[in-house]
């Protein structure tokens, strides 16, 4: 196991992280159904992570990994606490919220969290989690008190992210990315607001549905050049541990145009990086529609269609009658966006989806 320096926290973590998503029992109303191992065979599956050389184990609030945050709970008192980094988040945003969540998630854990992050902040909600009494103030409250080791903003969203790089009370970041959604990476690799935060991304697996049409080698190698502190692999099985930390992995570089091809193999996908750039007038998320028509034809049927059919209509309604395309004006990889997005509403049309 290769280690990184997690930005200016001084904490040195390991180059591949533990995500707990896997390992939480039952279901929740935001994930399917996972590997419910019982708490003594999680608590195991952590320990062999840790056995490797995984010091960086990431979980949630109950509400959003299940039993998760128990579990890694439960394993933390089995080791050495100053050999392990764990982070927390919830997916709060005013400033009271956080704080009763981070209060909870030390009870849940037996431990303080190392990190803790805002969860799944976007554009709707980002002006309360960073301003004044937001979630973000809270986590600096908490951090000056002890509770937290440092303060994160975990989002799926470009700038958002470059909004958390230039405020100092930020220590962390985490954002997702893997060898196909690799624009947001891209961006900030040349961004050098982001040298002094930490970087954890996940999504290297792009859910596991990148697994198949490439090997675990492929997908971890072929993020290793990205200048991320942490990778996120999810983990519920022992087997999955062994494939994601046993080994050390080589650095590899897939052109863009090489995973299209093998993509290609089994689907014609939309070729589209999810670097952020097209940005509609009428406040579609475009390159998320993009990102699950491509998760549909990758083994997630259902769930993406019902991800899709919430604004697919009105998005194409939209597009069909728009004459400006501003969204292509800075598109990286040149993508033709009304011709996918009509490729997107007849999918969906020949699925069932629409009514």
């Amino acid at each position: 196991m290769r280690y990184r320096m997690l930005g200016e926290t001084g904490l040195r973590v390991s180059e591949l992280g533990f995500g707990t998503i896997p390992i939480l029992s039952g279901s929740v109303p935001v994930l399917p159904q996972f590997f419910s191992p019982d708490t003594d065979t999680a608590i195991a599956i952590l320990r062999k992570a840790f056995d490797h050389g995984c010091n960086f184990f990431d979980t949630a609030i109950p509400e959003e990994y299940g039993d998760a945050e128990y579990k890694l709970g439960q394993f933390a008192k089995s080791v050495d606490r100053k050999s392990i980094v764990i982070s927390d988040k919830a997916r709060f945003y005013s400033g009271g919220s956080i704080y009763r969540e981070v209060i909870r998630s030390i009870e849940n854990l037996g431990t303080e969290p190392d990190i803790y992050f805002v969860h799944q902040v976007d554009n709707d909600n980002a002006d309360e989690v960073f301003g004044q009494g937001g979630a973000l103030d809270a986590l600096y409250d908490l951090k000056r008190e002890g509770r937290i080791g440092f303060t994160g903003i975990a989002s799926h969203y470009y700038d958002v992210l470059y909004r958390g790089a230039l405020d100092p009370r930020v220590d962390v970041l985490q954002g997702s990315g893997n060898i196909l959604e690799r624009g947001m990476l891209d961006r900030i690799s040349r961004e050098d607001s982001f040298r002094s935060k930490g970087l954890i991304i996940n999504k290297v697996y792009a859910a596991g549905l990148l697994i198949g049409p490439f090997s675990i080698a492929e997908l971890i190698g072929g993020v290793l050049e990205y200048p991320f502190s942490c990778a996120l692999l999810g983990v519920g099985t022992f087997e999955q541990e062994a494939d994601a930390f046993a080994s050390e992995y080589d650095v590899l570089h897939f052109s863009f145009e090489e995973v299209l091809d093998r993509l290609r193999e089994s689907f014609e996908p939309i070729g589209c990086s999810r670097c952020e750039k097209c940005v509609c007038p009428h406040g579609h998320d475009i390159s998320t529609h993009f990102r699950q028509f491509n998760y549909f034809n990758l083994g997630k049927e259902f769930w993406a269609a019902n991800k899709l059919s919430l604004d697919i209509e009105q998005t194409y309604r939209h597009c069909m009658e728009c004459t400006g395309h501003v969204c292509m004006r800075d598109c990286d990889k040149n993508v033709f966006v009304p011709e996918a997005i009509e490729r997107i509403y007849d999918l969906l049309k020949g699925f069932g989806a629409l009514k």
